[in-house]
């Protein structure tokens, strides 16, 4: 189990990572903020065509302040101003699309290339004792599938949330100008959905948690089966390790089944309480157009902007607790770039440049586990030059003598020297 980490301290580490790609990352935000008054334009052409072309009402101030005389002359001539515009932000919105999406795919790549040189960096510094208890699968799973969190977890969850919450703002303060009782009525439904996502969050994150960790074993199975592909089928294994493949598979499948469900779940709690957001502004609403108080189109436009209000709301909702997922990804990165060789390198070791190859034991012990030690208490030398053989039964401790004098672990007890010097040294 990778340690736990906090969404903040996540964040933190994070923001410290992505530091030198903060231009390309601001760039995104921009075109992503971008999206925001395209999209509080696009229901005003419907506004134009049925309040002022179709009916009487004046055109909105902006609009009337900026149009010549000439273009506001006549119905057919706002018509054509009202699909002109209409034409206009959709090319804009498709080309801010298309510039988001290149910027975004780029800055993606490089991110996640940066973030799998660091893991594997990290992976070729940590001791082989690491190695041999976690598996090389599980390595190369974190580095091929969790190095990637970074990327959805940048730009298509930090970056959608940051321009929600400038949407969410922007829609709230023209719904208000248009209604501030319907803007109160939509409101209203803000803290029952960020206390929605608030309950889901741990229960995605956990469920993450366990989705990772069955595909890590399942990848292990392939991994372990292709690289000893001669001695399973010299031993008739083929059969036994399918069957142990599927087993694995179907664990990850109902864990990925779980997490689906949860995400559903807050799907669904979050779109009934939209939809009684929205049945009471349409209410409303209706009652303020009958009244008097509120014409068609300015219901209209209301209620397009109230789609597009709760749309961020959704969005901010959803991502906080959706977040978690990508956010198991970096905690499990973190486990592995945290944590501190077993065979730690002294910032002010001897330089090793030729030798004269005398090596000695002194009271040498080692366990692997902690608790059974494969030597104990071995002390021999072995002068320079000379030719020694070990024997001994398997598992008695011959390779574990080797890796020690390779330095590839450091004994639990006792040291060696080479040249009269401590390896450590």
């Amino acid at each position: 189990m990778p340690p736990a980490y906090s969404d903040l301290a996540l964040l933190r580490r994070l923001a410290k990572w992505i530091r030198p790609y903060r231009l390309h990352i601001a760039g995104i935000l921009l075109l992503s903020l971008l999206s925001t008054p395209l999209t509080l334009l696009t229901p005003v052409p419907l506004k134009i065509a049925v309040d002022t072309v179709i009916g009487s009402e004046p055109l909105p101030a902006f609009l009337d302040n900026v149009l010549p005389a000439a273009a506001k002359s006549t119905d057919m001539r706002l018509l054509v101003v009202a699909t002109v515009l209409l034409l206009v932000t959709a090319i804009l919105s498709q080309v801010q699309l298309l510039a988001s999406s290149l910027l975004s795919t780029s800055t993606a790549a490089k991110l996640v290339l940066a973030f799998r040189a660091k893991l594997f960096r990290q992976l070729q510094r940590l001791s082989l004792s690491y190695h041999d208890s976690n598996g090389t699968s599980d390595s190369i799973y974190r580095l091929q599938y969790d190095a990637s969190a970074v990327q959805y977890l940048v730009l298509d969850g930090l970056i959608p949330l940051a321009t929600a919450i400038f949407t969410f703002v922007g829609m709230l303060y023209v719904t208000f100008v248009l209604d501030w009782q319907l803007a109160l009525v939509a409101l209203a439904i803000s803290p029952p959905l960020f206390l929605v996502g608030r309950i889901f969050r741990p229960l995605v994150r956990n469920e993450a948690r366990g989705v990772k960790r069955l595909e890590s074993s399942a990848f292990s199975v392939v991994q372990e089966v292709l690289t000893s592909l001669r001695v399973v089928r010299a031993f008739g294994q083929e059969d036994r390790e399918q069957e142990r493949f599927v087993r694995q598979s179907d664990r990850s499948l109902r864990a990925k089944v779980r997490l689906a469900w949860a995400e559903g779940n807050l799907t669904l709690v979050l779109g009934l309480i939209v939809a009684v957001g929205t049945g009471a502004v349409l209410f409303l609403g209706v009652r303020n157009v009958i009244a008097g108080t509120l014409t068609l189109g300015e219901l209209l436009l209301v209620m397009t902007y109230l789609a597009q209000l709760y749309r961020p709301l959704r969005t901010m909702s959803r991502k906080v607790a959706g977040l978690q997922r990508h956010l198991v990804g970096i905690e499990r990165m973190l486990s592995v770039i945290d944590r501190s060789p077993d065979v730690p390198e002294k910032p002010d070791a001897r330089p090793l440049s030729r030798t004269a190859g005398s090596l000695a034991l002194h009271d040498v012990s080692f366990t692997y586990d902690g608790t059974d030690p494969v030597l104990r208490e071995i002390s021999l030398e072995i002068p320079a030059g000379a030719r020694v053989g070990i024997m001994g039964e398997t598992g008695s401790g011959k390779t574990t003598l080797v890796n020690l004098l390779s330095r590839f672990y450091d004994p639990t007890s006792g040291y060696l020297t080479l040249d009269g010097v401590d390896l450590r040294e």
